[in-house]
């Protein structure tokens, strides 16, 4: 009889609920507004509901389910299944989701971080598979990861594993990063980064692509990356410096744990080569022989399903 899981990546706007076989196809998928200003008792019950909807729709029932994990971006307890503190979703602070939802469907319930249930659905599914020893990276807001380490996903002394983002490329006077500190990874080269780069070069005056592309609105990391495929220089350049900074951070990773892959994935990796050229270029230089020649950076393969697949897989993991 084959396994069904259900997998559930909870994001700041949305949560995307999928039934997942034990082959990492998605059977059945939907999603629910996670309206975090609501309160975290409202995000419950959406949750609640959509999985009575997904039961229903796909005719299982609870028993038939092996069962529930959910990716939560921000600090998460594995081992007590409670969300300690999500930043990015306000009023999550300690809340004990996965005995809120043992309790109502009486299926076993697992609880991660988001990135890290990406790096196992990347591991099992998707660009990983076959390795033992990888890096998952994704870069958007904030760049965060999920690492393993002989085939096991490494979640530390207090789950707090794999806070890439908070390697230190600056000692002194560095810029202000979003956890308190300065001259973090995450501070250098998020998206945030990219959109103040851009702008600190409109402000002398110049002539851009993305500012003509951008037509009086918001400069994203998108337009940017969309001006840079089209030519701009300024675009580029911005790229080339982003690519190199992530580049230094993972020399570091790479000199410390030896991988046979980074896999990069989030909104700003959609930017394909234009980052992960000058990336790889960096990462051979910086890194150390050895290690360096072993590595490959590619790009995640799961997409915006990485999710939800990984979070499946909790339950054996």
């Amino acid at each position: 009889m084959k396994k069904n899981r259900i997998g559930i990546d909870v994001g700041g706007t949305n949560v995307k609920i999928a039934l997942v076989n034990d082959s990492g196809k998605i059977i059945y998928s939907n999603s629910v507004p996670t309206r975090a200003e609501m309160g975290y008792e409202y995000t419950v019950n959406n949750i609640k509901q959509a999985i009575y909807d997904l039961l229903k729709e796909t005719k299982l029932e609870a028993k038939e389910i092996e069962g529930i994990g959910f990716g939560f971006p921000g600090q998460v307890d594995y081992k007590s299944g409670v969300v300690r503190l999500a930043p990015n979703i306000p009023g999550w602070v300690d809340v004990p989701i996965a005995k809120m939802i043992e309790d109502e469907f009486h299926i076993p319930t697992r609880v991660d971080n988001d990135v890290r249930c990406a790096a196992l659905g990347e591991l099992k599914y998707g660009a990983g598979k076959g390795c033992e020893n990888l890096i998952c990276i994704t870069v958007g807001t904030g760049i965060g990861s999920g690492l393993i380490v002989n085939g096991k996903l490494v979640r530390g002394a207090s789950n707090a594993a794999g806070e890439i983002g908070h390697i230190k490329l600056q000692i002194h006077d560095g810029p202000i990063c979003g956890c308190g500190d300065t001259g973090c990874m995450e501070a250098f080269a998020s998206g945030p980064a990219i959109v103040a780069m851009a702008e600190e070069y409109i402000l002398g005056g110049k002539s851009t692509k993305y500012r003509e592309m951008a037509n009086g609105g918001d400069i994203t990391p998108f337009i940017v990356a969309e001006a840079a495929k089209a030519g701009d220089p300024v675009a580029r350049r911005i790229f080339s410096r982003i690519g190199e900074y992530i580049g230094i951070g993972m020399a570091s990773v790479v000199n410390l744990l030896n991988p046979e892959k980074i896999i990069i994935g989030g909104g700003v990796a959609d930017a394909g080569d234009i980052l992960l050229d000058p990336l790889k270029d960096t990462l051979k230089k910086r890194a150390m022989k050895i290690a360096g020649e072993t590595v490959e950076v590619v790009p995640a393969q799961l997409g915006n399903t990485a999710g939800v697949i990984g979070a499946s897989l909790l339950i054996e993991s």
